[in-house]
């Protein structure tokens, strides 16, 4: 094996996790006691193997990846590698994905593709499923936003106030979810989650307490929100929906920081609504949810 490092930041990640597989004492995940997996303790390249495989569940992939994201909290650096590592097929599967509209340097591509799977082990809800693909995304994320700020410096600026929505298709989600809060497809609540969580990357359960609801009920609304959404996107609902000023954007972006607590709260419903109906307040009034 040549000793020179490798340059690229997704080879240099592969080159870590190979060393950690190494003996006399590579790194290893004990499988014993998770169903659908060998019952032993398996060094991390042989665990790898087993979870890409196609017949492995993706209900026993998510039990395991909940497992690393706990160990790369609690126990440092290697369970970092061993977590970048292990995800490497996808993550590589994505920088080519991403290639396409990237003009910089691929190398400062994979950096942020790399850097924002690892700023996510910090905060992904383990209660939802697909983990592994969710780090991924993130890493997207990070990449389409440094591409959006390379992009952004290029730009003509003009001292007159004005400003237009982009042209179909949308290429930013913000003037998605505010046509689509405009059209009454979605309610601010809704907007919130969808907003925070998705865009984000927060909490669940941080956009569950903004609301004061549990996780339970926040995950079924932002569920079927999502479902319209996706529907009125199809449909083409959203495309008459005219917004004028980018007011409505930053406007949406500080409720979603301060969150929307501003406005006087209906009492909410006890469980998750089947179809979003209102609840009525103690005073016996409509609610205007």
């Amino acid at each position: 094996m040549s000793t020179s490092w490798p340059s690229t930041p997704l080879a240099a990640a592969q080159r870590a996790f190979d060393l950690l597989t190494r003996a006399p004492a590579p790194l290893a995940f004990d499988c014993r006691g998770i169903a659908g997996l060998p019952p032993a303790v398996l060094p991390v390249d042989e665990l790898k193997r087993v979870l890409i495989a196609d017949e492995t569940p993706r209900s026993v992939r998510d039990t395991v990846w909940r497992e690393l994201v706990i160990r790369a909290r609690r126990d440092g650096p290697a369970w970092v590698v061993a977590a970048a590592g292990i995800a490497m097929p996808g993550l590589r599967r994505m920088a080519g994905m991403l290639a396409k509209g990237w003009h910089g340097d691929a190398v400062d591509r994979d950096a942020e593709l790399l850097t924002g799977f690892v700023a996510r082990l910090g905060t992904v809800d383990l209660d939802e499923p697909r983990i592994c693909g969710r780090l991924i995304d993130a890493g997207a994320r990070a990449v389409k936003r440094a591409r959006d700020r390379g992009e952004d410096t290029g730009a003509i600026r003009i001292d007159t106030a004005w400003s237009l929505p982009p042209q179909q298709p949308w290429d930013h989600p913000d003037w998605v979810l505010a046509r689509a809060l405009a059209a009454a497809v979605i309610d601010p609540d809704e907007h919130l989650l969808i907003a925070s969580t998705r865009l984000e990357d927060a909490p669940l359960q941080e956009a569950a307490d903004q609301l004061g609801i549990s996780v339970l009920l926040a995950r079924a609304w932002r569920r079927k929100a999502e479902r319209r959404l996706a529907t009125a996107i199809a449909d083409g609902e959203l495309s008459g929906i005219v917004l004028r000023t980018t007011a409505n954007r930053h406007n949406a972006a500080a409720a979603r920081r301060n969150g929307i607590a501003r406005r006087p709260r209906p009492t909410r419903c006890p469980a998750p609504r089947p179809a979003r109906q209102a609840c009525e307040p103690a005073t016996g009034t409509p609610s205007t949810r």
